[in-house]
């Protein structure tokens, strides 16, 4: 896993999840991410990333022999028509519903859909409303 540059800059450095089988998260993954714009970021023998996150078959090295249970993550989208699109793409590749697209209470304007993936980890995706960010990310060369 050779990255020649990262963006940083938000709260988590990486994730990764350990799943049970590497090519059904592997399908699912690339759809979401296709529809919020992120690229993939690579692959390898036993492993995909996408930005900070690390997805390992339970066989890899990285992964030990075990499973990483069931965790939540959210990705952020740029429209409530992205958010809508996640949740239809979760849900033709693998996905099962955990959550319709709609506004939460969590704070105005918080626009969410919530899917389980193949190993039932709960992913979503959010729009927090109109915003402007300074950067998108700080770039980092290796």
């Amino acid at each position: 896993m050779e990255a020649q540059a990262l963006h940083r800059g938000r709260l988590i450095d990486h994730i990764q999840l350990v799943v049970k089988d590497l090519a059904k998260s592997q399908a699912f993954y690339e759809s979401i991410i296709g529809v919020l714009r992120i690229p993939m970021g690579g692959a390898g023998d036993g492993y995909f990333w996408v930005d900070e996150l690390f997805v390992s078959a339970v066989d890899s090295p990285a992964a030990q022999g075990h499973l990483t249970g069931r965790h939540h993550l959210a990705f952020q989208a740029d429209s409530t028509e992205m958010v809508d699109a996640f949740h239809r793409a979760a849900l033709e590749s693998g996905g099962t519903d955990n959550g319709a697209p709609g506004y939460r209470e969590y704070h105005p304007g918080y626009y969410a859909a919530f899917v389980l993936d193949p190993d039932g980890n709960n992913i979503e995706a959010v729009y927090h409303g109109p915003a402007r960010r300074s950067a998108a990310s700080v770039e980092i060369r290796f």
